[in-house]
């Protein structure tokens, strides 16, 4: 069974479909993988081994009578530790939520389980979801693919893990400021920020409500759109016949080509070679408007998760990450009157960028400027650690502020992205313009 393990979700979901795979010794391989896997207990908080075998078993009945749900049923997954799964553990990376046990399913997952797919755990995570680098001592920092000693990306880190070291075909996270995003691309893996609002955030454990997103981590775009159809009980993206030769690409040179480190610099050069010459028409623009907004970051995402967290934070502080303590209590600062300002500034900014990317398919950046930094030298040096982690999230954070949906890719180049941009609720046009940049990468 271990020949299928590291196969795209949407393979193994064909496979089955076939006869070829049973459900349950698939899912009896991913968790016997995970259980002599030198490093499942830095990716998965905890498996639920009752859970996805009773899934699976439900799934191979379906198989035999000819009555499955959809491509993906009897496909395994795992799923970030914000979402509640009932009975099960759920601790959002925080010592602050130890021994939390929710007694019903987040809404997302509970959907998918309608949908045939077997939940096969709960995976690590940033404290709270409130760093993009994956480090966290309090619980565990999952590893990263590429570079042994380094974070994986945050918060979503154990989420990329489980798929990039072949221990899930797939994973659930969120992003409120690239938590999907930066490890999927430190992970060479694509991963799906959807559109405010395109999924439930009903049972999700919060950061900042009003910039949650839950969006998936897969080896492939087909897998992302079929993750987002099964999320949310619709219908996947049409994928068939895409084609770069009609698409226009806008790079963004505001903020995200600064400070660009060499290695995903190149990566990004290389991908928009590679996409022209598939026939993509790329041009460059500034926007103003995108500073402006990175502007107003400080006064709307932390006050928002210092409102939600600061009683619980306050009550015992001594349990947190120093780091991630004090990015909280910088909400704590703002002021109401500079809170509702800068929603409105932001609402006025949306429109300008909404209008100035009007005609282009996608706006394109570096999913991240930095290559995935040294674990140990993030935990000895807190001033490293905060500029770093504003570096992994400023291009990501984009996406975030002006409400759009966002799909990353692999460039070939280790830990190097490229993420394309496009106006919210727009994911399945999103979606076919990434399986044809996706062929175009190769």
């Amino acid at each position: 069974m271990d020949k299928w393990l590291g196969r795209t979700a949407a393979d193994l979901g064909r496979a089955i479909e076939a006869g070829k795979l049973h459900p349950v010794y698939l899912t009896e391989a991913y968790l016997d993988a995970i259980a002599r896997h030198p490093d499942a207990a830095r990716i998965y908080a905890r498996t639920t081994p009752r859970r996805a075998q009773s899934m699976a078993m439900s799934a191979a009945g379906r198989a035999k009578a000819g009555t499955r749900i959809g491509l993906l049923d009897g496909v395994p997954l795992s799923w970030k530790d914000n979402f509640d799964a009932a009975g099960a553990l759920c601790e959002a990376g925080s010592a602050l939520l130890k021994g939390r046990v929710p007694q019903v399913d987040a809404e997302v997952l509970h959907t998918a389980t309608a949908q045939g797919l077997v939940c096969l755990g709960k995976t690590h995570m940033t404290e709270l979801a409130f760093s993009g680098l994956g480090l966290n001592p309090v619980t565990a920092t999952p590893p990263c693919i590429n570079f042994p000693g380094a974070v994986p990306g945050g918060s979503s880190s154990g989420a990329a893990a489980s798929v990039a070291f072949g221990l899930a075909p797939a994973a659930i996270g969120s992003d409120t400021g690239g938590s999907v995003r930066v490890p999927a691309a430190w992970n060479d893996l694509v991963g799906l920020k959807t559109s405010p609002g395109r999924l439930s955030l009903k049972g999700v454990v919060p950061l900042c409500e009003r910039f949650d997103t839950v969006g998936p981590l897969a080896h492939t775009v087909e897998d992302c759109a079929l993750l987002l159809a099964a999320l949310e009980g619709g219908r996947a993206a049409d994928l068939a016949g895409v084609s770069l030769g009609t698409a226009r690409i806008m790079v963004l040179e505001t903020l995200a080509l600064e400070a660009l480190r060499e290695a995903p610099a190149k990566g990004f050069e290389d991908a928009l070679i590679r996409m022209g010459a598939a026939g993509a028409q790329i041009t460059h623009a500034a926007l103003p408007a995108v500073s402006e907004a990175m502007a107003l970051a400080g006064i709307l995402f932390t006050p928002e998760a210092y409102g939600i967290w600061g009683p619980t934070i306050e009550a015992a502080p001594h349990k947190m990450f120093a780091p991630v303590l004090e990015r909280f209590r910088t909400g704590a600062q703002v002021l109401a009157t500079e809170y509702v300002a800068g929603w409105r500034q932001l609402a006025a900014l949306r429109q300008v960028w909404a209008q100035a990317t009007e005609g282009f398919d996608a706006v394109a950046v570096p999913t991240s400027a930095i290559l995935p930094p040294d674990a140990q030298r993030l935990l000895d040096d807190p001033a490293y650690f905060a500029s770093e982690n504003l570096l992994a999230l400023r291009n990501t954070r984009i996406g975030n502020l002006f409400g759009l949906c966002v799909l990353t890719l692999p460039t070939g180049q280790p830990s190097c992205g490229i993420s394309l941009m496009a106006p919210p609720g727009k994911e399945e046009r999103l979606l076919r313009l990434g399986a044809a940049v996706e062929r175009a990468l190769g």
